[in-house]
């Protein structure tokens, strides 16, 4: 059974996650005539991995099993280069993790509900340290997803709880999400080696769609001295004088071409819009795939959350668009919103189609306010009430009563990337969620420290009142997590988990601000008008803490100068040197496919309150 590719973790109770391993995918029969080991294409791994084979006996009852054979690091983690190794006798340790069950006792089992077809495979396997049972978590895919990214890992596999197993089949109730992008290639050819390079300077890679081999870049980096005479020597018997792919091919130099039988696995950045791998790197050769299987990966079509390609082209002119079913007309998208750099109203909305993935999670459910910049930094914008009656029937809104304005207002929910855009092509250049959600509108899901410098501060002032927060709320036992707030200051979230009311979670706040403003008296203040705190100080405001008020979310725009975005940090970048002017419209994505979403915990199980006060007051 396989599964096709989804573009975003998701929660639901009716679905379970799984690591993605990174190694062979291996079935295991345990019957009366003994016991086999090999690959979706029928290549025996019993010499390959004779140990593993031996473990199997261990088994006493009849059963077929599916899992992955796997080499793992010193840290414990599976490195698909580190098989590799084990192929060529290197000392590295593997484990093949079990994740499914077909057969037990002579009988299918394939028609069961997984979860029960996960139970009788528990209860099957026994204690060993070669053959593991591949546990899962249920319900929270998108924390689980958080941690697969903070390990590095390659990413998750959710599954359908239910879901009966198709043998040969590429189903919708397996959902690959992918952290690092990884696929298999077809070696097609070689160049000549370059310097004092020996043997071949770059692999040249295809796959097959529609039944024609196509051209998919070149690769010159991942290899070592002794991996590149292994593999030229096992494309030698290869070698034939006419390309694969039929049609000429924008490879520099010389190449040698080779029939397409050995398949990769490749690492690359980004795929370019003329389908080449940006930054392609070359992980080692598959031997459980045979090149014809290597084609473009199967998406989910029901993927909701996310867009085809299609939608992801930027938008650099007038244009009606359906995303999702859900039709979309940008105007105006070459208006100026940022004179000084040039940054149009176009470039907001490619922007915000680009980010989705990451702001989403920190957006959805929670109540919006708009803030309307149509002619962008040119004047100081307006908010925009009652958002929701003016929004076409497919954006979702919720009346709710403002006491500062005496009245409901129709509050826009922005849960999927048609409203997000359409926020943004309203010239919402920063998105302003409250910081609880519509199932608990009482309840936060966390608490912000907001740290908002005079004119008269310095950044490093501001960066020295978030250590000291940290600081108490260490010693407190609450985690915490910083992010720019896109201006002259810093955001500190400490996760509540939707536990406490906006009033305990304001004079929690209040306490952490009192303490932090008791160490750094000479610069920080807890009054809240600037003719009573001075223009020298820090204002600490706990009262963001307060249902209704919002700040710029993790990954939001600022109508700044440099067009900044308020951009989660971690603990050990906030020190001397720190700007908010580092972390731009321009390059933003670049750190987050390198860091990783660095904000997730906010979203995940809040502390204990009354233990962390408790802690305080020792």
């Amino acid at each position: 059974m396989l599964a096709k590719l989804h573009d975003a973790p998701f929660d639901d109770p009716g679905w379970i996650y799984e690591i993605k391993w990174d190694g062979y995918r291996a079935i295991a029969e345990i019957n009366k005539r003994g016991y086999r080991l090999y690959s979706r294409n029928g290549l025996s791994f019993s010499e390959d991995y004779p140990a593993i084979y031996e473990e199997l006996s261990k088994i006493k009852k009849e059963a077929i099993l599916d899992g992955e054979i796997v080499a793992l690091d010193k840290e414990g983690k599976p490195s698909f280069q580190l098989i590799q190794q084990y192929a060529q006798g290197g000392e590295v340790p593997i484990v093949y993790y079990v994740f499914d069950c077909l057969s037990v006792g002579g009988k299918s089992i394939e028609s069961k509900p997984l979860l029960e077809r996960k139970e009788i495979l528990k209860a099957l396997l026994p204690e060993s340290d070669l053959v593991k049972y591949c546990d899962h978590i249920e319900e929270r895919g998108k924390d689980f997803f958080t941690l697969v990214k903070k390990q590095g890992l390659e990413g998750m596999i959710a599954k359908r709880a239910d879901s009966v197993y198709r043998q040969a089949s590429r189903s919708a109730d397996w959902l690959k999400v992918k952290n690092v992008i990884m696929e298999e290639a077809v070696i097609a050819g070689y160049t000549e080696p370059g310097g004092s390079r020996k043997y071949f300077g770059a692999l040249v890679l295809g796959l097959y769609k529609g039944g024609k081999l196509i051209y998919i870049g070149h690769t010159g980096t991942g290899f070592d001295d002794k991996t590149l005479k292994d593999l030229y020597n096992k494309l030698q018997p290869l070698k034939t004088g006419t390309s694969p792919f039929g049609v000429k091919v924008p490879v520099n130099g010389a190449v040698t071409w080779v029939k397409p039988k050995l398949v990769c696995n490749l690492k690359y950045t980004e795929v370019t819009q003329g389908g080449t791998r940006r930054h392609p790197v070359f992980m080692g050769l598959r031997i459980d795939k045979d090149a014809e299987e290597v084609h473009e990966e199967v998406r989910d079509d029901n993927n909701t959350d996310q867009d085809n390609s299609e939608n992801d082209k930027p938008l650099k002119m007038e244009a009606t668009k359906t995303i999702n079913g859900k039709k979309l007309a940008f105007t105006h998208l070459d208006k100026v919103f940022w004179p000084d750099e040039g940054y149009t109203k176009g470039d907001v909305i490619d922007y915000y189609n680009t980010v989705y993935p990451h702001i989403i999670k920190y957006m959805k459910d929670g109540p919006e306010s708009l803030l309307r910049m149509p002619n962008g930094l040119a004047d100081k914008g307006f908010f925009h009430k009652d958002a929701g009656l003016n929004a076409p029937d497919w954006v979702k809104h919720i009346a709710l009563y403002s006491e500062s304005a005496a009245k409901d207002i129709n509050y826009i929910i922005c849960n999927d990337k048609p409203t997000l855009l359409y926020l943004a092509n309203l010239g919402c250049i920063e998105m302003n969620p409250w910081n609880s959600r519509l199932n608990k509108l009482d309840n936060p899901d966390y608490l912000v420290m907001d740290i908002d410098p005079s004119e008269h501060n310095t950044f490093e002032q501001v960066v020295e009142t978030a250590n000291v927060i940290k600081q108490i709320l260490d010693k407190a036992g609450a985690t915490s997590f910083p992010k720019t707030s896109g201006a002259t200051g810093i955001h500190v979230y400490v996760p509540l988990g939707a536990k406490y009311s906006y009033d305990q979670a304001k004079e929690f706040a209040h306490v952490i601000a009192t303490m932090t403003q008791q160490q750094l008296p000479e610069f920080t203040s807890l009054e809240r008008s600037l003719s009573k705190r001075g223009k020298d100080n820090i204002y600490i405001d706990y009262l963001q803490n307060r249902k209704g008020q919002t700040l710029s979310c993790a990954y939001s725009l600022r109508p700044k100068p440099g067009a900044t975005v308020s951009t989660p940090l971690e603990w050990n970048e906030v020190k001397k040197g720190l700007l908010p002017s580092d972390f731009t419209i321009k390059n933003i994505m670049k750190r987050v496919e390198k860091k990783g979403d660095l904000f997730g915990g906010v979203l995940l199980k809040g502390i204990d309150m009354m233990k962390c006060l408790k802690k305080l007051n020792r």
